[in-house]
């Protein structure tokens, strides 16, 4: 909740306008996409990536025992 409202708050840096705009398009811009990503990261890649760890534990553990 608190990485949406940062990004839907950033959003007006998006869409300046008038003096120094450009700048503040670019840094708008950048934040924006960053913390999207730094957000989906967190949210899907992280847990994701730790289930495929949890699973090749398991079968290195599952390896070692005599059948």
């Amino acid at each position: 909740m608190t990485a949406i409202s940062f990004i839907l708050g950033v959003l007006p840096l998006v869409f300046a306008s008038g003096a120094g705009a450009m700048s503040r398009q670019i840094i708008g811009i950048t934040v924006f996409w960053g913390m999207l990503m730094a957000t989906a990261v967190g949210i899907l890649f992280i847990p994701a990536f730790y289930l495929h760890l949890q699973r090749l534990r398991e079968w290195v553990k599952s390896r070692g025992k005599p059948s």
